[in-house]
């Protein structure tokens, strides 16, 4: 009796202790089961058994590939987890002049002189260093670290003064719900974005919008501080803090690789090899989705009907057409050029790019090099696409190395403790990601939007216009009608 009880509780030891090795991993498998149990089979991916990797630009690139939100049932879960104002986020506006005119406006933000940019970005970043990493070895999450530096960046960018502390942390608030959401460790929590929201609307009441550059005039005021709240202070912040984190990451598991980007700071070629060979990588986008707006017909390929969901794998298309592709290898470029390989980390340029595709690689330089100025990088935690671990990683100041059984013995404890971490959080994923699904199959944001508006925003029955949609004699036509202030 004693020897069965012994040999159970030997059993259930040795399973306890194993969890680590399998449990995430069939969390995960079970957490892509039930999303496409929900879901369903809509869409066809790119690259797949309908088109390679030698045509997915073709077929990306294609005028009629797009649609990007009406039509698409996985639009409900995107506007489920980036509310509020998901309908005037500019990456899901609808082709016309709406859109044209959010994007211009994103543009102009963007843009200025270079050293302008590189300069503040470079500012920002000692300034969060210096306050955040004050001792001789300090452990961060890469992607909380670089947040503030972003969340300044991009204040400043948008109004052209410095960002107050209970701005900034309005700002993290947003953009880290958002991401948690988007990641499915922690459920939405719209309260702390709609904070966020009412600073905005704070700002663009008093005497008028108070930007570096004119908002959308075609947006109401809500609409507005949607757009901005949508465009930079979540999408830009959580974007670029990945970016980071990911770039600081592989940097801090290939020592080589740091140590001659730190022995050669003004190396900007080697640099730009790093850059590339993180975003092929760990591209920021991992499926994106577009709704063909008519029939997409190319030679050699079966026809892609109007109103297909077509679904565009960036992970699948950059581990394509390399040699050893799951090895960080930046040399790679000195022999390739980024133009000739399966590499969009920006997307393509015939189907909206990302219009930081300029700025971003210019202000990571310059975070790059204030980082490690500092600090050598170490982590020996698993590094995925998603960090959904938010990139634990050890910064050692430079002026004062560790010895190196002090280092194994850090190393060994972050990553015994980051394996017991995936554990619970795989878990967490797949409950709360299973009950967001659900939470937007049932709320239906995108689908009840376009059940009442055009593509253009504008109300399909209003009071003051006629059956057909059209304003009556007297009655007031905002060209983008939409909810009021």
């Amino acid at each position: 009796m004693v020897r069965s009880r012994t040999a159970v509780a030997l059993v259930a030891g040795t399973l306890l202790l194993s969890t680590p090795a399998w449990l995430p991993r069939t969390v995960v498998a079970l957490r892509m089961k039930v999303f496409a149990r929900v879901n369903g089979d809509e869409g066809i991916t790119f690259p797949g058994a309908t088109v390679g990797a030698d045509r997915f630009q073709e077929v990306y690139g294609h005028p009629a590939a797009n649609g990007r939100s009406k039509g698409a049932a996985l639009s409900d879960l995107f506007w489920y987890w980036l509310a509020p104002g998901a309908d005037v986020h500019q990456e899901h506006l609808e082709a016309g002049p709406r859109y044209d005119e959010v994007a211009r406006c994103t543009l102009a933000f963007l843009s200025g002189p270079s050293e302008t940019l590189y300069t503040r970005a470079a500012r920002h970043t000692a300034s969060v260093l210096d306050t955040a990493a004050t001792g001789r070895v300090t452990l961060v999450r890469l992607r909380d670290l670089m947040m503030p530096v972003w969340a300044e960046f991009f204040h400043g960018l948008v109004f052209d003064e410095p960002c107050p502390a209970h701005v900034r942390r309005l700002i993290l608030d947003n953009a880290e719900d958002v991401v948690n959401a988007l990641k499915c460790t922690r459920p939405r929590h719209l309260r702390r974005r709609h904070r966020l929201t009412a600073y905005l609307l704070r700002r663009l009441a008093d005497g008028g919008p108070s930007t570096r550059r004119p908002l959308p005039t075609g947006l109401t005021r809500r609409q507005q501080a949607y757009y901005l709240q949508g465009t930079f202070f979540n999408t830009a912040v959580v974007q670029m803090s990945e970016a980071m984190a990911h770039l600081l990451l592989a940097l801090a598991q290939h020592h080589d690789v740091q140590r001659r980007l730190a022995e050669h700071p003004d190396d900007d070629r080697y640099l730009s090899h790093v850059l590339d060979e993180t975003f092929r990588l760990y591209p920021l986008f991992g499926i994106a989705h577009r709704v063909a707006t008519d029939d997409i017909a190319l030679d050699g390929l079966p026809v892609l009907p109007a109103g297909s969901v077509l679904c565009f794998s960036y992970p699948e298309y950059h581990a394509s057409g390399y040699p050893d592709p799951d090895v960080f290898d930046p040399e790679r470029w000195e022999r390739i050029s980024a133009k000739d390989a399966h590499h969009i980390p920006f997307g393509v340029a015939a189907n909206r790019p990302c219009p930081a595709w300029r700025l971003a690689p210019l202000i990571m330089r310059a975070a790059t090099r204030e980082v490690l100025t500092r600090f050598a990088l170490d982590s020996p935690v698993t590094h995925t696409r998603s960090i959904p671990d938010r990139a634990p990683c050890l910064l050692i100041r430079r002026s004062a190395p560790l010895s190196r059984p002090r280092l194994s013995a850090l190393r060994g404890a972050l990553w015994t403790r980051g394996r017991f971490e995936d554990v619970g959080r795989g878990l967490a994923q797949l409950g709360f990601g299973t009950w967001m699904v659900l939470d937007a199959r049932r709320t239906r944001p995108a689908t009840r939007h376009f059940a009442s508006h055009d593509t253009e925003g504008r109300p399909l029955h209003r009071p003051g216009t006629s059956a057909n949609g059209a304003p009556r004699p007297g009655s007031s036509s905002c060209p983008y009608a939409g909810p009021t202030p």
